[in-house]
């Protein structure tokens, strides 16, 4: 067992491993508790190393160990074990015994319904046989596997494969957690690619049986990232073959294991009748984004943990650029900033708060973080603007020619940029080393043909960062006449200073600013402009973040006078949005955002901030009433939107036919609140796709008129676990905030609710978190319900349950009965015996913080 108090390791403390691993051969003999594992590793001293070596290794019955054929008898810990070597190259040989099948964590090697797979990022090789886990130990893997399973896989590309047994070999030195196995009775979903240098790559999706049929949309996903990677990024890939495998039981969405990916099912399996056009873009972007790993992650990986966003902030950064390439480029990227304001904003504001880059952690499964993933994106887009589409191409070609086979830091990654672009990088660093959601303000001056615009940035001070500094921010800026017309075009300013300001000169009038264009940095953009001026915005600026975040501004200042004074919806917001949706020059998957008003939980940060307390049964009722407003506001427009929209030809997952439907949608819900269930009853039952059968019945749900139509999804989708998935989550996202905890836990006692399958727990309790009026209910029904199933999860899934705890991280927002029924909950979860490291480092940080 993995020792119980968690160790803070730091950054500063990195030391090289003492061993270059020239090759690592592995025999796997399989059996369902008692596999056997023999390892043969060729390990080579680097100068002055220590004649003491130490493998990590947990939960591992060592057989025998021998060091050049002699036997040795290593002295074992929980963590691993040490023995006295060779001061020459010398190989390492040991026979292991673990229990698949006990391994209900989900790390190393487990099985999920009688297959064999394996988690092995971040520290799960430890739990296959001794080795150094860590990143920067590269190596070339022989794997051989003796299994009576018709599908033998591991990474790289097929020696011999034979009745019972198969042989891989992987080429490219990966670091441990880059290894797979796999093993069951799968059906290949077979594809061939042709690389730009005319090499065949064999492409396999491999599946369960009776799966078959929901392969085509992910291999065609997997065509098109390869095809983008090399147009865009001149990537080719480098085996002769590549595999995904769909595994049910998975914490993370997907795996990006060399040349074989291991998948969480309902991020790779799609048909028309069983994924929503959601789940499709979803699907298309994981795809996308574990296929960029190849070369950003496999290829060049990072040097310790501490490095993580190296990888993944850049190749969140690259899936996003694909999917606006594939699809819409203004949607996607609204929907980018919903994500980060809606999970990383409040991470950054709150006890979870890290850089970018953490100079320390315990676990680290608990820093796989919005922080890391998504705010490291943005990063790499701010690098992206300042230096120019052009010299970010030349700077990853030089990236990849410097650093191929490598393990990396950020620094070798802003060196690189240096080197390709001139420009000094040490203060953008900060972004890296700095946490927290800088606040931007800006006002203006005008004085005779002259516009002023001064920037003033702040970062509040936090245990992370006592004593920020000032950061370089890239502020898209165009000038508006009163008319319309563009004065200045879009440009960058470069705010480094802590205050600074930017004069436009000979301009004919008094211009109105679009700031902050296509979100070009993750700050909090405050500004005392007057409310003509956002409406002005709304109806003219021609950039579609700026003009999305108009209407957003509006409905978020009306909500908020709503909840506070008690006032009716602005008409002003209601007139300007009518103009937009009326426009049918506009992209209706971008009318359809327009539509969508201001999360819950981001109205009560916003009380928060401006010091006020969130009361969340009011803002529940100040959205539901602007909902209202809408339905009766928008008229005839609703019942033209929604005929005009419905898709009629067969059924496409693309970007065209999704956004249609989603403007249709979209409407749907106002047309119920304005003319009672019948349409959405309507469309449930005509549905021949699950983007409108979902639609359906979530109106119907919401309205109070579903019962049947959830009787009947049941009975038709009941041996379908992924739509099943849907049919649970469903039901508590619809709840009424009274109703949502009830809900929540009537679900938990359904004889299908399979609690130890990370989809099936995240069903149900993920939308019990996320329902910010019923999980907050004052009774504190919702915290006592997440808290008993995280006690109940944590000894058998402890990486899922830590995620989990950060529904608790915004507790100190809310009025003192919540926080006091908060705090009872987080303190019986940190009593229980055995708590896991992953959970006790979570809440330790949430129940610790008293800003």
């Amino acid at each position: 067992m993995r020792d119980a108090t968690p160790q803070t390791i730091y950054l500063s403390d990195y030391k090289p491993f003492g061993y270059d691993v020239s090759s690592v051969e592995l025999t796997f003999d399989l059996h369902p508790t008692a596999t056997r594992v023999k390892s043969r590793i060729a390990f080579v001293p680097k100068p002055d190393t220590e004649p003491t070596l130490f493998l990590h290794g947990e939960n591992l019955k060592l057989i025998s160990a021998h060091i050049d054929g002699a036997p040795v008898s290593p002295t074992l810990t929980a963590a691993g074990l040490t023995c006295d070597v060779p001061a020459a190259s010398f190989i390492w040989e040991a026979e292991v015994e673990i229990d698949p099948a006990g391994n209900t964590a989900l790390e190393g090697l487990y099985m999920s319904n009688g297959m064999y797979c394996t988690q092995c990022e971040a520290e799960g090789f430890r739990k296959i046989t001794y080795y150094p886990d860590r990143p920067d130990v590269m190596s070339v893997f022989t794997v051989r596997i003796n299994g009576p399973h018709p599908v033998l896989l591991s990474n790289g590309n097929p020696v011999s494969a034979s009745e019972g047994a198969a042989e891989w070999h992987d080429p490219w030195p990966k670091p441990a957690y880059l290894f797979a196995l796999v093993a069951g009775e799968l059906v290949a979903h077979p594809g061939e690619f042709t690389t730009k240098s005319g090499r065949r790559v064999d492409l396999n999706l491999y599946v369960r049986p009776g799966d078959e049929d929901k392969c085509a949309f992910g291999m065609q996903a997997l065509k098109d990232s390869m095809k983008w990677d090399e147009e865009v990024y001149g990537r080719e890939y480098d085996l002769d073959i590549f595999n995904i495998v769909a595994v049910d039981d998975f914490n993370m969405g997907a795996m990006e294991n060399k040349g074989l990916n291991v998948f969480n099912s309902s991020a790779v399996l799609g048909s028309p009748e069983t994924s929503t056009d959601g789940n499709f873009e979803r699907i298309e972007a994981i795809i996308a984004h574990e296929y960029f790993h190849n070369w950003t992650g496999n290829r060049i990986t990072c040097r310790d943990w501490f490095q993580l966003c190296l990888k993944e902030g850049l190749t969140v950064f690259r899936d996003s650029q694909f999917t606006s390439d594939m699809r819409s480029a203004p949607v996607k990227r609204i929907a980018d900033v919903i994500d980060l304001r809606a999970r990383q904003f409040p991470e950054d504001q709150g006890p979870l708060a890290h850089p970018v880059r953490p100079e320390s952690f315990q676990e680290i499964n608990n820093f796989y973080t919005a922080t890391v993933y998504e705010k490291g994106a943005e990063v790499i887009g701010m690098l992206r603007r300042l230096v120019g589409a052009e010299a970010y191409s030349k700077a990853l070609d030089l990236y990849f020619e410097r650093h191929d086979g490598q393990a990396c830091t950020i620094e070798d990654w802003l060196k690189v940029f240096e080197d390709a672009t001139g420009r000094d990088l040490s203060q953008f660093k900060r972004w890296y080393s700095q946490a927290g959601t800088p606040t931007v303000t800006v006002k203006d001056a005008w004085y005779a043909g002259s516009y002023i615009l001064t920037f003033t940035q702040n970062l509040k001070p936090s245990t992370p960062t006592p004593d920020p500094q000032p950061q370089v921010i890239p502020i898209a800026t165009a000038l508006f006449s009163p008319s319309g017309e563009e004065l200045v075009p879009s440009q960058i300013l470069e705010l480094t200073e802590a205050s600074q300001s930017f004069t436009f000169e000979g301009l004919p009038e008094r211009p109105i600013p679009s700031v902050l264009r296509g979100f070009s940095a993750p700050v909090v953009l405050e500004r005392d402009l007057p409310q003509e001026h956002t409406t002005f915005l709304l109806a003219h600026d021609t950039d579609p973040f700026n003009r999305w975040e108009a209407g957003r501004s509006l409905a978020r200042a009306s909500l908020l006078a709503m909840i506070r004074e008690d006032a009716e919806p602005d008409t002003g917001y209601l007139d300007g949005l009518h103009a937009v949706l009326a426009d049918d020059s506009l992209d209706p998957a971008y009318r359809a955002l327009m539509l969508n008003l201001p999360g819950q939980s981001d109205l009560a940060t916003t009380l928060h901030n401006e010091g006020d307390t969130p009361d969340p049964d009011a803002i529940w009722a100040a959205t539901e009433k602007m909902a209202q407003a809408q339905a009766a506001h928008f008229g005839d427009l609703l019942d033209r939107l929604f005929d005009q929209h419905q898709v009629t030809e067969p059924y496409q997952p693309n970007a065209d036919q999704a956004g249609r439907r989603g403007l249709a949608n979209a409407t749907l819900r106002l047309l119920c609140l304005r003319d009672g269930p019948a349409r959405a009853q309507a469309q449930y039952d005509a549905a021949d796709n699950m983007t409108q059968q979902l639609a359906g019945l979530a109106v119907l749900l919401r309205e109070g008129a579903g019962e049947d139509a959830l009787k009947s999804f049941a009975k038709q989708w009941q041996d379908d676990r992924l739509v099943m998935d849907k049919w649970f989550a469903l039901q508590v996202m619809q709840a009424r905030p009274d109703q949502v905890a009830a809900t929540a836990a009537k679900l938990t006692e359904h004889p299908d609710f399979n609690w130890k399958n990370p989809n099936r727990f995240r069903a149900v309790l993920g939308p019990l978190a996320s329902h910010h009026a019923g999980f907050h209910k004052a009774d504190g029904a919702g915290y006592q319900l997440l808290a008993d199933w995280l006690i109940k999860l944590d000894p058998v899934n402890p990486q899922t349950t830590a995620r989990m705890c950060s529904a608790f991280q915004t507790w100190r927002r809310y009025d003192a009965n919540r926080q006091g029924q908060i705090a009872t909950q987080l303190d019986r979860i940190l009593g229980t015996p055995e708590l896991s490291p992953d959970t006790t480092e979570m809440l330790t940080r949430i129940r610790g913080n008293t800003s």
